[in-house]
C-alpha cells in the first residue's frame, strides 16, 4: 500500500513516518509539508492512501480532500483539532486520528484501510464462465450474469438486483461498469448500469426494467439508442 504523508508540522511528519515503517506492506512514497504541493505530486503519480493534517497554509487539507474527490484514494486525517470530525466523516474519509498519533491507533487506521483497499479490488470479480463472485455478509456467493437485471449505486455500496433478491456490494460504481460485459450490460446514468437484453420499454426520460423505472441521463442516451437500434 503506497501512501503519502501531508503534515506542515516537521515532527507529525517524522513521527509518521516512524510509525509506518514497522508496518509491513505499507511504503511511503512522499511526504510534503504543503497541501498544494502533494495535489500537483497526485496530477501524474497514484497512491493508496494519505495521511493528511488539516490545518495546513495556503490549501486546508479538507479542501485537497474536495479537489480530489474523483480519485479512488483512502484519507486518514490527522489533527489535534477534534471539531473538524464531522466535516472530515461527510466526505467519506477512512478514519479520524487525534495528534499526538499513538502506535495502536495508527495500526488501527491503517488496517480500516487496508480492508478499504482490498474490498475494492475483490467485491467484484467476473470470470470467464459468465458468471459473477459478490461479497455478501463475509460469504463470497456466485451470481449468475444472466440473472441481473441491474445495478445501482448506493454511497460507497453497488446494489445488484435479480429477480428475486438484490445484493447490496461494498465498492464502486466505477469498478462494477468496468466488470460488468460491456457486450451485456450498459451505463445509463451515473447511478445505474442495466442489462441491455433486460430492458422492456424505452420512454421519454427512462427505460422499464422488470417493473422498474430507471432514469437515462442525457449524456448516455445516444449510446443507449445506437446499442438498441433505435431509429
Amino acid at each position: 500500500m503506497k501512501a503519502l504523508i501531508v503534515d506542515d508540522n516537521d515532527i507529525a511528519r517524522t513521527t509518521l513516518a516512524h510509525l509506518a515503517k514497522q508496518i509491513p506492506n505499507l511504503t511511503i512514497v512522499s511526504e510534503y509539508s504543503n497541501a498544494i504541493e502533494a495535489y500537483n505530486h497526485l496530477q501524474n503519480n497514484q497512491v493508496d492512501l494519505i495521511f493528511l493534517d488539516i490545518e495546513m497554509p495556503e490549501m486546508t487539507g479538507i479542501e485537497l480532500t474536495k479537489n480530489l474527490s474523483g480519485k479512488d484514494i483512502i484519507i486518514i486525517f490527522t489533527s489535534s483539532n477534534k471539531d473538524y470530525a464531522l466535516e472530515a466523516f461527510e466526505l467519506n474519509i477512512a478514519d479520524y486520528i487525534l495528534k499526538p498519533v499513538m502506535p495502536a491507533r495508527f495500526l488501527q487506521a491503517v488496517s480500516k484501510a487496508q480492508s478499504i483497499l482490498e474490498s475494492r479490488k475483490e467485491d467484484v470479480e467476473v470470470t470467464k464462465d459468465e458468471f459473477l463472485f459478490v461479497r455478501d455478509s463475509n460469504i463470497t456467493r456466485r451470481l449468475k450474469l444472466d440473472d441481473i437485471f441491474y445495478a445501482e449505486a448506493m454511497g460507497d455500496y453497488v446494489k445488484f438486483y435479480t429477480r428475486e433478491k438484490m445484493f447490496a456490494i461494498h465498492g464502486k460504481m466505477k469498478t462494477a461498469e468496468e466488470r460488468l460485459p460491456k457486450d451485456d450490460f450498459i451505463r445509463v446514468h451515473r447511478s445505474y448500469i442495466v442489462s441491455v437484453g433486460k430492458i422492456d420499454t424505452l420512454q421519454d426520460g427512462g427505460i422499464m426494467i422488470n417493473g422498474k423505472f430507471i432514469p437515462v441521463a442525457d449524456a448516455y442516451r445516444k449510446a443507449l439508442n445506437t446499442r438498441m437500434n433505435v431509429f
